[in-house]
């Protein structure tokens, strides 16, 4: 066999061989390209987009993608231009497992309108709920809903302000009471001490006097003057002193 024959059978192997890899290859590409799409159907993820507009105009779309064990849901928004200033610009991504409700497999767009019918109610797509609970698989757990994943720009939760504290005021000393005066204690009557029996003590009973006075019967001069002088004289002389007595008594 000639040389030439050699290069020609070398070509047409080299031909086949690189037709028979591109041939491979895309039928890898193709079972690839078909496995995603198995898996999209059995999580449910809906091929088409699904737009809609917030409560202040901002434009939206929401693309439904798979991510491993995961669906993910992106929500994409530009506002409207102000005069020459152009619209703001955000998004926010979603990841769960919505696949494990009974009813969204059947009809996953649904499940997504109604998260979307959540959205457009708002003014701000990205500043909503960190979970969206749809009402067809409400009853399920967080892992099966969508939850906030990342934004963009990063939306700052709104915290509630701090109330500014008002200067405190000087603490007014209560009022205090007056003491009260303690009331003259009344001095009790003296009550007479009773005698204990056994003893020789006894306290006299004081009685009251009465008030009249007894005055004495006064004596006669005569009878007087005898009973001086029967006390002062001689028993010889009395009948003298007596006279002299009497007289000088009168």
């Amino acid at each position: 066999m000639s040389a030439g024959m050699r290069v020609l059978l070398l070509v047409l192997a080299a031909t086949a061989c690189a037709s028979n890899a591109q041939t491979n290859n895309s039928s890898n590409d193709n079972k690839q390209q078909q496995q995603q799409q198995q898996q999209q159907q059995q999580r449910g993820i809906p091929d088409e987009p699904i737009r809609f507009t917030t409560k202040t105009q901002d434009s939206c779309t929401m693309v439904v993608s798979g991510a491993g064990d995961y669906t993910r849901l992106r929500v994409s928004c530009k506002g409207p231009s102000q005069g020459q200033t152009p619209g703001r610009s955000y998004y926010c991504d979603f990841q769960g497992k919505p696949n494990l409700c009974r009813a969204y497999n059947p009809n996953p767009r649904h499940y997504f309108n109604q998260i979307m019918w959540e959205l457009r109610k708002l003014s701000h797509a990205c500043q909503g709920p960190k979970i969206y609970r749809p009402q067809m698989c409400k009853k399920y757990p967080d892992e099966a809903q969508m939850t906030f994943l990342a934004s963009w720009p990063k939306t700052t939760s709104s915290k509630p302000s701090k109330p500014v504290q008002e200067p405190r005021k000087p603490a007014v000393p209560a009022p205090t009471k007056p003491v009260p005066t303690p009331k003259p204690v009344k001095p009790q009557p003296h009550q007479p001490i009773k005698p204990q029996p056994g003893k020789g003590s006894q306290t006299r009973k004081t009685t009251p006097k009465s008030g009249k006075t007894t005055t004495r019967p006064t004596e006669q001069p005569d009878s007087r003057a005898s009973r001086i002088a029967s006390e002062y004289c001689w028993k010889s002389l009395q009948g003298v002193c007596t006279y002299f007595i009497s007289w000088f008594q009168n």
